[in-house]
């Protein structure tokens, strides 16, 4: 079975995980601490209980060899259907998530290979306006087309609007979700489920034919901001789920970003506080890139990620120096033609001349009042 290994250690992994008592963090501390899930099925109790978190019942239990049994019908029915199982010791089992507190010991995948380097999450109400849906797939397409992969949860609402984004600009997405991979749910996502399954991945940590239970989906949000250099939330209530990944984001050292919405909007509350709180303000892809920059170089420089800033997805060997640098200076939001000549300290008539010849290469828009930007992208 390809994923986290061979078959019997993926198995140990299984019955670790799903022995009584034995969470996420007690099962990553008893790995820690013996090296392998193979080697904690071979301790004796009392070293057993030095791990912090075990207690009698659960030593007992991997004394017993947890549920064997068990495991290997979760691995055959994954089999069956095609899916894979990453376990934490796999190479492509996500780094970032591995370095949080409470990493999933394995994840449960169907679509592509998983690597979802470098991730954004874009999280919210499942109730949208049609202005956060609309904000939602903008934001996620744009994202995408940089290079990043777009992280939601396969909900109702926006994080439907954060994946249909991503796959309209043929980039790649992650779903992650609160019921096993054979549940589809809500239902009405079944086609979205598909269309991902082709373009990205759908991951859980739940066995296969898991329901959604309701107790589910707070631990399935520190997997989706676990993956992520950050997570941007488009609209949330006061009590919003997508309140609870973005507390999971700050405590797992990663940014938080929220989109400004209507003041007089119960839906768009939630994401204010976020801001008064400290968020970084979002309105276009830029911000969120401006503000992660670091991170991709980073990653860019040590795994070879295939991050695109937006003044190089346009290919343009002819432009003269001068050209590139008023390019460069632009922005997909209209700017006016004084505001440059003072950024780039050039005559206004000089500077009209670069725009009039970008703007005939057809990589400038003039807009009314001599406001310029780049253009194809909707303002």
């Amino acid at each position: 079975m390809e994923g986290g290994g061979n078959q019997d250690r993926v198995c140990a992994w299984i019955a670790l995980r799903q022995a009584p008592g034995v969470g996420p963090l007690t099962c990553k501390r008893l790995v820690e601490h013996f090296g392998s899930p193979e080697n904690v099925f071979c301790a004796d109790e009392s070293r057993l209980l030095q791990v912090e978190g075990m207690g009698a019942k659960s030593a007992r239990a991997v004394l017993q060899g947890g549920n064997r049994q068990q495991a290997q019908q979760e691995i055959a029915r994954c089999q069956k259907r095609g899916y894979e199982i990453i376990a934490a010791d796999h190479a492509r089992y996500p780094w970032r998530l591995a370095r949080i507190s409470d990493p999933p010991p394995y994840l449960y995948a169907f679509g592509r290979p998983l690597d979802p380097e470098p991730a954004i999450a874009v999280v919210g109400t499942r109730n949208p306006t049609r202005y956060g849906f609309s904000m939602a797939r903008r934001l996620s397409a744009d994202l995408a087309d940089m290079g990043l992969t777009i992280v939601s949860g396969m909900a109702r609402g926006i994080d439907t609007a954060a994946h249909q984004g991503a796959l309209g600009a043929g980039g790649s997405t992650v779903a992650v979700l609160g019921s096993g991979l054979s549940v589809i749910y809500p239902p009405e996502n079944r086609k979205l489920y598909f269309d991902i399954s082709r373009q990205g991945t759908i991951v859980s940590e739940r066995p296969v034919d898991d329901p959604p239970n309701s107790y589910n989906f707070p631990a399935r949000n520190r997997i989706i901001s676990g993956m992520c250099l950050g997570t941007v939330v488009v609209e949330a209530a006061k009590k919003s789920g997508s309140l609870i990944t973005a507390r999971l984001a700050a405590e797992q050292n990663r940014e938080v970003f929220a989109v400004p919405g209507n003041i007089n909007s119960y839906k768009s509350s939630g994401a204010h506080n976020l801001l008064k709180q400290g968020a970084k303000l979002v309105e276009r892809a830029q911000d969120v890139i401006e503000e992660i920059a670091p991170l991709l170089l980073s990653v860019k420089n040590s795994e070879g990620a295939n991050f695109r800033h937006p003044e190089n997805q346009i290919q343009a060997p002819d432009l003269t120096a001068e050209q590139a640098r008023v390019y460069h200076a632009l922005d997909p939001y209209p700017a006016h033609i004084d505001e440059l000549a003072r950024e780039l300290s050039m005559d206004a008539g000089a500077l009209l001349s670069v725009l009039l010849n970008l703007e005939l290469k057809g990589m400038v828009t003039q807009m009314p009042g001599k406001y310029y930007c780049i253009r194809g992208v909707e303002t």
